[in-house]
């Protein structure tokens, strides 16, 4: 038999009847209950509106809820009447329940004590930079933000937040209200946190991603995928090319595809491992090595890179092979190679291909042997004839 929730509407899955049976439950237990501000409360969403959305409390009360309370990080409800979400009651306003999600952006209070209490985000306009950081007007109040608690990255030019609007974390307060201290980084943590979250459940490891090259070091470029959400292109992975500085292939605010190599969690933060070069459509140009430079090729190519014992040369895109000094130190021309650096062309020769390491190693280009003396010899012997012949003419018998 069927059974059906207080709506009439069957239940078919396991899943709702016991999110239905917790309801219940609750409501059970909550018969005569008042709720009070900072309450934790189970609901189901009853109706989205545009601008509010109501949930049940479990009272005979239902509470309202901010729509944007149940958006995602595209500003688009990711809910629908029936899911079940966990809620804190804010307020109370003209008998009416207000209600918020713990750690949104979007939540309110008309409290600064209920927001410190249970960390819930107020607005607050930047006023003035002072020593050590910002003032910040929140409900008509003053209060101060560490220039460290600004935003996730140093901040270099405060000016640039002054008469600006943002939401904070109350992190002290004082009821008196002449002692309160605010951090938007606390705030952002916590955004950033659920956006890590959200992702991972999104992206698996070779999803192709597009971007915007946010960061440049000498170890890689980082990549912002979504907002607060960046991964690193490892220099090697920058291209199949030998690449020494991020700047040779990427520009800040470039856009990019990347590919997702993996994410792992370490101290506590998501580290995103990206690749630009195996997003590339024509893929590893060392599978076509053997077809396109096989052993003998003679080809021009460019040092990029000069050691002890020999000189990188690239060939073509992403292929580098080895031409060593041993291969050119008694050579005719070894001062010529002696003297190449970065960048100088170089004309070379393949004689070795190690498919399965991916290494080339070339050599000086081998001019063909000149034979011709051979039959040039072979021609003047003809013209003078043997011995016996010449004798032969002048009518002298050899004895």
């Amino acid at each position: 038999m069927s059974k059906k929730d207080i709506f009439g509407d069957e239940i078919d899955n396991k899943k709702d009847f016991a999110s239905f049976e917790e309801l219940f439950a609750q409501s059970e237990q909550n018969i005569g209950k008042r709720l009070s501000v900072g309450d934790q409360v189970k609901g189901e969403i009853l109706s989205i509106g545009k601008e509010e959305s109501f949930v049940s409390t479990g009272t005979p009360n239902d509470g309202m809820i901010a729509t944007r309370d149940l958006w995602d990080e595209n500003k688009e409800v990711k809910y629908k009447v029936g899911d079940i979400i966990d809620c804190v009651v804010v307020a109370f306003k003209n008998g009416e329940i207000r209600l918020g999600k713990k750690g949104s952006m979007n939540a309110s209070t008309d409290s600064l004590e209920d927001a410190f209490d249970m960390e819930l985000p107020i607005e607050g306009r930047v006023t003035e930079v002072v020593n050590g950081g910002f003032r910040v007007n929140v409900q008509g109040k003053t209060a101060f933000c560490p220039i460290s608690q600004i935003d996730l990255k140093f901040v270099t030019e405060a000016a640039e937040y002054v008469d600006r609007k943002f939401e904070f974390i109350i992190t002290q307060f004082d009821k008196k209200g002449r002692n309160i201290v605010v951090s938007r980084r606390r705030l952002l943590e916590m955004q950033r946190a659920e956006n890590e979250g959200t992702f991972m459940l999104k992206h698996q490891p070779g999803a192709l991603l597009e971007g915007k090259i946010v960061r440049l070091e000498k170890f890689g470029a980082f990549v912002e995928l979504e907002p607060g959400i960046e991964g690193l292109v490892h220099v090697s992975e920058l291209s199949w090319s030998r690449v020494n500085d991020p700047h040779e292939v990427v520009s800040l605010n470039q856009k990019v595809s990347v590919k997702l190599l993996k994410t792992e969690e370490l101290d506590g933060k998501l580290k995103i491992s990206l690749s630009m070069k195996q997003a590339d459509g024509e893929g590893n140009p060392w599978m076509t090595v053997p077809q396109k430079f096989p052993v003998g090729t003679i080809v021009q190519g460019k040092v990029e890179k000069k050691e002890t014992y020999g000189l990188f040369v690239n060939i073509g895109p992403g292929i580098t092979g080895l031409l060593p000094r041993s291969k050119w130190r008694d050579s005719v021309e070894a001062n010529q190679y002696e003297a190449k650096k970065r960048g100088d062309e170089v004309t070379v020769q393949v004689d070795q291909i190690l498919f399965e390491e991916k290494k080339i190693s070339l050599g000086l280009p081998q001019e063909h042997e000149d034979h011709s003396w051979k039959a040039q010899s072979q021609t003047t012997n003809a013209g003078f004839g043997s011995l016996a012949d010449a004798l032969k003419g002048l009518n002298i018998k050899p004895k």
